[in-house]
């Protein structure tokens, strides 16, 4: 049966809360979100907020809302400016009774703005905290005794902690020094850290895209658009690319031939590390979302290693590898959790490890990645005003139904799906034949299209 998803929750999505800031994520609300949020988390022991952005102009705006929410409902509040949306997790993790909240839209364009929420345990918050806190927001502002506010400062060398941390996941023995590597930091909360952690570990780095200016986070730029790092990487005759997202907990990579490496690249060169050096894999096992190409699926279980797929979202992926008590999972799109290191989607980290596990492989990458040969996969991105409309029309729901019993011939799969972070419909068709999927694919965004 074809697989279609549709979400329930009136504000959060896949990744937070996010949406243009004259809506969705204006002031009016993200003042009223910190206060629901502050009055929920109060109740699972919180006394704190570590607060991080990215670099698009509006955070100044929602912080100042942010924080006057949160302290309205008597919780403290530690400000570290423009971090990775990673470094919040790390950082909380390191304190007693302190949560996280970052301020960022991640992949979209600087119109956009969103929130994401971490626990005390540095992990995104379960389905039924966001349920909780959509409740609260439903309720007038309460705000506590003037003795009783919260009070706001700064968090000294935040950068510098997460600088080391990420440093310090790299193997001793081994060095990059003789790595040249262009990193393109999508203008994002990364532009400043990205490139000093890589210098420090020896590599020779070319920064690009690392001059935020509150408008130009992910434009022409970034892990959604390589062509600038590919261009970048064979002018320097770098020997990779990094690409991370606006607030730094997606990664893709390019090989020196300008070639891109997304998530399931990474992740199969991750795991057959791990499996081969007998270093701990959980119970053989790597966590893929639904999306995850069903070649990797066949490559890992070539080699002796199981894969689970769990729902669209790398807080998904956490919950299922907590579940499975397994250390690696991650998605196409680039989050890649190492679960040993840090319990959150980390593209610095990643990269470490990927560098990490290549140099001790000592063979060139194609040959590492051979044994895994994807399957044609198609994703197209619709802008709808209503993908739901579309979802539920029983002329589409048909459709997909009957592709993805064609499709059951190839070994394929429609996954259709509204984004979680963006007003689309996304459509994903895969089969073991490139022209089945195209032809399927083809059709059905025809169709989505003409009821749109």
């Amino acid at each position: 049966m074809a697989k279609i998803i549709n979400a329930k929750k009136k504000f959060f999505g896949t990744d937070g809360i996010r949406g243009p800031i004259s809506s969705k994520t204006s002031p009016d609300f993200i003042l009223k979100l910190g206060w629901a949020a502050g009055e929920v988390f109060k109740k699972q022991g919180i006394t704190s907020f570590i607060i991080g952005k990215d670099t698009r102009i509006s955070g100044y705006m929602l912080e100042a809302a942010l924080q006057a929410g949160i302290i309205s409902s008597g919780l403290n509040v530690s400000l570290v400016g423009p971090m990775p949306t990673p470094a919040i997790s790390y950082l909380v993790s390191t304190f007693k009774s302190q949560a996280g909240i970052v301020i960022s839209a991640s992949h979209n364009s600087y119109e956009d703005n969103g929130i994401k929420f971490f626990d005390d345990r540095g992990q995104k918050i379960s389905d039924e905290l966001e349920l909780l806190i959509e409740q609260k927001i439903s309720e007038p502002i309460i705000v506590v005794e003037p003795q009783n506010l919260g009070k706001a400062a700064r968090l000294s060398d935040a950068s510098g902690r997460y600088i080391e941390y990420c440093k310090n996941t790299f193997s001793k023995d081994l060095s990059l020094k003789n790595i040249k590597i262009v990193i393109d930091t999508a203008n994002g909360a990364a532009y400043d850290v990205a490139p000093k952690v890589f210098k420090e570990l020896g590599a020779e780095v070319v920064a690009i895209s690392d001059d935020p200016n509150g408008l130009n986070i992910n434009e022409n730029c970034g892990s959604t658009d390589l062509n600038v790092l590919k261009k970048a990487v064979l002018d320097n005759e770098a020997d990779f690319g990094v690409a991370l997202d606006g607030d730094g907990d997606r990664l893709i990579l390019v090989d020196s031939e300008a070639k891109a490496l997304d998530g399931d690249d990474i992740l199969f060169l991750l795991a057959k590390f791990k499996f081969e050096n007998q270093i701990v894999l959980g119970s053989k096992g790597v966590v893929g979302t639904e999306m995850t190409n069903k070649g990797l699926e066949n490559a890992l279980s070539e080699i002796g290693i199981e894969l689970v797929r769990s729902k669209v979202g790398d807080k998904y992926v956490l919950e299922k590898l907590l579940e499975l008590g397994w250390q690696l999972g991650g998605e196409q799109s680039g989050h890649i959790i190492c679960l040993d290191k840090i319990a959150s989607g980390d593209a610095i980290i990643a990269s470490i490890k990927f560098f990490e596990a290549f140099l001790t492989f000592g063979k060139p990458l194609n040959e590492i990645l051979s044994s895994f040969k994807k399957y044609p996969q198609r994703l197209t991105n619709i802008e709808v005003s209503n993908a739901e409309k579309i979802i539920t029309n029983k002329k589409f729901k048909n459709s997909c139904e009957k592709a993805q019993k064609e499709l059951s011939d190839f070994d394929g799969k429609v996954l259709v799906r509204k984004s979680g972070t963006e007003s689309l419909l996304r459509i994903l068709v895969e089969s073991n034949d490139s022209k089945v999927t195209e032809i399927f694919s083809k059709q059905l965004t025809e169709l989505a299209k003409g009821l749109s």
